[in-house]
């Protein structure tokens, strides 16, 4: 299959062309590409979020990361929305940020991940797939389904942009995993397909321009707590795509214009740790503190 710019608008077309959810029109799409069942490919999908779960529980039991900069913020988080009757995220958003950080905190300390797309913006889509499925009662199967959708949209933002940090910034990183996770969101609670692509629009317009800076050059800071704001970030735009509210910009174009500020970045905020936070005063101390002097 070629990946020659690819069109999630022309995808949402045929879906409603079709009448068929957006969530089935990925899964027949995925299913002919692969030459196996609709049922084959849930089944390898659950298999993936077997891992994804697997990550979360690793990172609630608060491990610390080898470089020692971040480790049990995702227990902490948890522990203190549990001993509170109201927090200022409520329950949905408090959870799904908890997870996120577990994720990225079990990927810092070595765990085993799910790159989804990239291993640096990990914890986003595992986060809202969970809270999801507990909050809303999901099942296993139709997260599956979630899996599958947010797996087409990254397909799209691959083919007309980048996934990699070192190519566009930590916008194609987080910013695709928000984007991803919030198409996915919206199709699972039962959006239409044109819904899923606003979603998937104003998150990548709301992370444009998100730059890629890791202190030490170490997948921990700020990466771990970027993948709490994109799942913010997804949660926004799917509540406000349900709603009806639609991107000014179609989501193709915006999806093109991320591709146009990456290769717009110096290559200092690509992945570098030679600008933004990590060449701070506090970024470059625990650069020489890991690593030793490295002039």
């Amino acid at each position: 299959m070629s990946l020659d710019k690819l069109s999630l608008e022309e995808w949402i077309q045929s879906a409603n062309e079709k009448s068929v959810s957006f969530a089935d029109f990925c899964v027949d799409f995925q299913s002919q590409q692969m030459g196996v069942t609709a049922e084959e490919v849930i089944t390898r999908m659950e298999a993936i979020l077997s891992v994804m779960a697997e990550s979360i529980s690793a990172g609630l039991k608060g491990p610390r990361s080898k470089g020692g900069l971040v480790g049990g913020d995702a227990l902490k988080l948890q522990q203190y929305t549990q001993s509170q009757k109201k927090t200022i995220m409520g329950s949905f958003l408090s959870k799904a940020v908890a997870y996120s950080l577990a994720v990225g905190e079990a990927n810092a300390a070595m765990g085993r991940v799910v790159a989804a797309p990239t291993a640096g913006s990990s914890g986003v889509i595992p986060a809202v797939l969970f809270t999801l499925k507990e909050e809303f009662g999901l099942s296993q199967p139709e997260l599956a389904k979630g899996l599958i959708v947010a797996g087409a949209i990254g397909m799209v933002i691959a083919s007309r942009a980048s996934l990699a940090g070192a190519a566009g910034g930590c916008q194609a990183e987080c910013g695709s995993a928000g984007a991803m996770a919030a198409g996915a969101m919206v199709s699972l609670l039962g959006g239409t397909p044109t819904q899923a692509g606003h979603a998937v629009a104003i998150t990548l317009k709301n992370m444009l321009g998100l730059v890629c800076d890791p202190v030490a050059g170490l997948v921990e800071v700020p990466c771990v707590k970027r993948n709490a704001g994109a799942v913010g970030q997804a949660i926004v735009a799917a509540g406000m795509a349900l709603a009806g509210i639609e991107s000014v910009i179609p989501v193709d174009e915006v999806i093109d214009a991320m591709e146009s500020v990456g290769q717009s970045m110096h290559c200092s905020l690509k992945e570098t740790a030679q600008g933004g936070l990590a060449v701070t005063p506090t970024g470059l101390a625990l650069s020489e503190k890991i690593f030793g002097d490295t002039k």
